[in-house]
């Protein structure tokens, strides 16, 4: 799929799309019960990738990839629409985003989440690693 579109039944996943504020807005407010309007340009501009998954012409799913510059590249914002939850789809976009990396020349692929989000990230391919997190 690099640079380009995969189709799974009524879903297409795409890299790298063009997103409007507006989309990713509804997408996050759903989704994150915290989420407060952003304005995600300068925040791409600084991605090595993103996908976008839409159904119907909806964004129904969200990954983005940031990279080092080097070898290592880091999943941020995996996000499913409520409704199109428990169906595969955050698997499909992480592993997309993971194989959309490697061709960017990530050689490895890093994730922060939740304790409760361990077996997902599993399924996406991640083993669980001792990291360290400063909040400032």
């Amino acid at each position: 799929m690099v640079n380009g579109s995969a189709h799974d039944g009524d879903t297409v996943l795409t890299v790298r799309p063009e997103l409007a504020d507006e989309e990713l807005n509804e997408l996050f407010s759903a989704s994150w019960p915290d989420h407060s309007p952003t304005a995600f340009a300068p925040l791409l501009a600084r991605s090595l990738l993103w996908i976008a998954a839409h159904r119907d012409g909806r964004l129904v799913g969200f990954v983005n990839v940031v990279g080092d510059g080097g070898l290592h590249a880091f999943i941020l914002d995996t996000t499913v629409h409520p409704d199109e939850r428990r169906q595969g789809l955050g698997v499909r976009l992480v592993r997309a985003a993971a194989d959309e990396a490697k061709a960017y020349g990530a050689e490895w692929l890093h994730v922060d989440y939740e304790p409760h989000l361990e077996s997902f990230y599993g399924q996406c391919g991640f083993r669980p690693t001792a990291a360290g997190l400063m909040r400032l």
